[in-house]
């Protein structure tokens, strides 16, 4: 057992890039911890397989399988069963950290029950300047460090979970947050999730989901109630007010595209 508190522990970080060059670098510091750290890429033309190798990154090159795949294909590639899963613009805070490594203490001594299959934790968004704190944006608990036997990542091409294997496992919380960091502008965060909208209508589309007129209008508003009003993402001032009304539109339009695609199916 490793006793030294700033040592790196027995570990798997596994991240999946694609021309992340302008975030990788802090996520891999904030990873530091971990004795092996896993980068597939797919295909950047920037700098990330470079800026990965720099911080002793093991670097796969992957055509894109989509994200619950390409993230389960990643978990293939670490050294060790318990791995804990970023994306290049997410940092582990310092207060999360301590709580992996004592959690990973237990684990080496037997200590951790073995029915958890692993851990929930706290991410904290960064969006139009400010961290969000209330609302749909805090505690957003993320479920990524899991033991690979008990847990992997679901098919789901976006949205894409963690899952148990079999029965009886379950996941428990840590404490400290996941600072998830996009730079993104208010116009690319609207792009990302137009095309986030569309892949899932295309899901929802091929198993056949007609959304009824009701569900597509009250949707929105009981989004819209329970993370502005109940979790009080009044208290985010307007970044919380325009992030839970994007929330709420994709709601709406997800359903939208659903029917449509549904009609052109029927008229084929």
């Amino acid at each position: 057992m490793n006793s030294n508190p700033h040592n790196p522990i027995a570990l798997s970080a596994v991240l999946i890039t694609l021309n992340a060059g302008n975030q990788l670098e802090a996520a891999l510091k904030s990873l530091k911890f971990c004795d092996d750290i896993v980068v597939v890429d797919s295909h950047s033309i920037d700098d990330t397989a470079e800026i990965a190798f720099r911080y002793g990154a093991k670097v796969v090159q992957q055509d894109w399988l989509g994200f619950g795949p390409q993230k389960q294909f990643a978990v293939t590639q670490a050294k060790h069963d318990w791995v804990l899963c970023l994306d290049a613009d997410e940092r582990v805070s310092p207060e999360l950290e301590q709580s992996i490594r004592a959690m990973m203490q237990q684990a080496e001594q037997d200590l951790l029950p073995t029915r958890i299959a692993g851990f929930d934790m706290p991410r904290c968004n960064f969006f139009l300047g400010q961290y969000l704190r209330h609302g749909e944006g805090y505690p957003d608990y993320s479920r990524r460090l899991f033991n690979r036997q008990r847990a992997n990542w679901s098919n789901d091409a976006v949205h894409e979970k963690v899952e148990t294997q079999g029965s009886g496992f379950h996941f428990e919380k840590l404490r400290g947050d996941l600072l998830h960091e996009s730079a993104e502008s208010l116009d690319t965060y609207l792009a990302k999730q137009n095309r986030y909208t569309s892949i899932q209508a295309q899901a929802l589309a091929a198993r056949g989901k007609w959304p009824g007129v009701g569900k597509m209008t009250l949707s929105p508003l009981v989004r819209f109630i329970k993370f502005y009003v109940v979790r009080k993402g009044f208290l985010d001032g307007w970044p919380g007010l325009v992030h839970i009304a994007i929330g709420c539109f994709n709601s709406f339009i997800k359903y939208a595209k659903t029917r449509e695609l549904m009609s052109k199916q029927q008229e084929k």
